[in-house]
């Protein structure tokens, strides 16, 4: 099936200051800034990679017409974390979303896998959406405003072998997106994630075979997988005020099926 285009962008963001973490590289997370940048956000964005953080924030540029902050974070260390949410608030003066993209995968059976894989995946993808959902929690709810969105996944809902780890960790980021949001509520703040199931790009291949990949594809009515944009598009909706009732929610963004 031929992929769609890119829609235009409707200026759903403008004004806001947003933050993705993970946005290095070609990912779910550069997309997401990009595609909040043409809705007219002020972007900062994070990598715990510091080469290719600046080579996206090059890249940005070049789209955008304007540089974002870019600032060097690992969502394994709480010193980190909390620097990235104080130098944005510096630069811009508060933070209206934060898009908590940072993951790790990886596949091996759960009679093969170690303690030290499960609890690195874990660590990177849970514990590193906590750590990042607690700092924007407490400067959100102090403002009484602001919004959430996590990066999940439908392993968070469907088995698949040799991703307990990760399947493990993604369902915790929707429980604790559910929990965030009904701490949020009382104050305005929302906490939204999205659920993708199968996004193509160049990094996947680390984790995944083209085995693996091409049946996942096979697995999808569209018989491909989703452009990063098409889920950042989602998350651009979670993030702007078209979703103001929506919180708590884990929206799917797939065509797969059984």
């Amino acid at each position: 099936m031929t992929v769609p285009t890119p829609p235009a962008a409707h200026g759903l963001l403008e004004g806001k200051v947003v933050v993705v973490t993970a946005a290095a590289g070609t990912g779910i997370g550069f997309a997401t800034a990009k595609r909040c940048a043409e809705e007219g956000a002020t972007i900062v964005i994070s990598d715990a990679h510091a080469r290719r953080l600046e080579e996206a924030a090059d890249q940005l540029a070049e789209v955008t017409g304007t540089r974002p902050l870019a600032i060097p974070c690992n969502v394994t260390d709480e010193t980190d974390v909390q620097g990235l949410y104080d130098r944005a608030i510096a630069e811009h003066g508060r933070i209206d979303v934060a898009v908590n993209n940072a993951g790790l995968g990886g596949s091996v059976r759960i009679v093969e896998m170690t303690d030290e894989q499960w609890s690195t995946v874990l660590d990177v993808t849970l514990t590193g959406t906590f750590r990042c959902v607690r700092a924007a929690l407490r400067h959100m709810l102090a403002r009484q405003s602001g919004v959430i969105v996590n990066n999940a996944s439908v392993l968070g809902w469907r088995a698949q072998p040799e991703q307990a780890h990760y399947a493990a960790a993604k369902a915790g980021v929707m429980a604790l997106t559910r929990t965030a949001a009904a701490e949020g509520a009382t104050v305005g703040v929302r906490v939204n994630a999205v659920s993708p199931s199968l996004a193509l790009h160049p990094f996947l291949n680390r984790v995944m075979s083209d085995e693996a990949l091409e049946d996942l594809r096979a697995r999808e009515l569209f018989g491909r997988g989703a452009e990063t944009w098409e889920v950042a598009n989602v998350i651009v909706f979670l993030a702007s005020d078209y979703s103001s009732y929506m919180s708590g929610e884990v929206v799917s963004v797939s065509s797969q099926h059984p």
